[in-house]
């Protein structure tokens, strides 16, 4: 998100928030070190995007998954639209639904139906499906299933549907850029719709 920000000419300054330091520098880009749990007042802007995520075998538990995951991005959130903020982007998750049996999209559905609440001119919901990313390329730590789900999913990618075709993190990213600044009230990404905007962006950019 942060790169497909910092290369868009339409944008001119980056605020992003961070609990630690991290090696980027760029013109165009400020970096806040912040405590999630006690933001400081938000600098105004155009636009939040909402990309905070963990596992719970990296949080250590459900209770600090949903720290991160829902109370984290809700608070940051809650933050912006104090700033004047009234446009948000969030990455959510393909099967996020508030009344799900499964802890994970469970949650994702209760961050999702928060944000629908707010007074917003816009929010737009990116919801991917498996991210054909591995996680030691994103900075996170490799997870078996990845080995071995990545490179199924790649192959059986066009037999899919769309809301289930796998999806690279920059083609979710570029999605939610590109449909942000114009979006009216709730728009919500799917994975083969962001899929078909990332191999847009690549044709341009051959």
């Amino acid at each position: 998100m942060l790169q497909v920000l910092l290369a868009d000419p339409s944008v001119a300054q980056v605020h992003a928030l961070s609990r630690r330091p991290f090696v980027v520098s760029h013109p165009k880009l400020h970096i806040h070190l912040v405590n999630f749990n006690r933001l400081p007042p938000l600098p105004q802007a155009d636009e939040v995007y909402l990309a905070l995520g963990t596992t719970i075998k990296v949080a250590g538990s459900q209770a600090a998954f949903r720290t991160v995951d829902h109370d984290a991005n809700l608070a940051v959130a809650q933050a912006a639209v104090a700033a004047g903020v009234r446009r948000v982007g969030l990455v959510s998750a393909a099967a996020a639904n508030a009344r799900s049996s499964m802890f994970y999209n469970r949650v994702k559905g209760e961050l999702e139906d928060a944000l629908k609440a707010m007074d917003l001119t816009a929010l737009v919901i990116a919801q991917p499906s498996l991210l054909l990313d591995y996680r030691n390329g994103l900075g996170q730590p490799l997870r078996i299933g990845e080995i071995l789900s990545i490179p199924i999913a790649m192959l059986l990618a066009p037999l899919l549907p769309g809301t289930y075709r796998p999806v690279y993190a920059r083609a979710v990213a570029l999605a939610l850029v590109q449909t942000l600044p114009a979006a009216q009230g709730v728009v919500v990404l799917a994975s083969g719709t962001m899929v078909k905007i990332g191999q847009a962006h690549s044709a341009k950019s051959q």
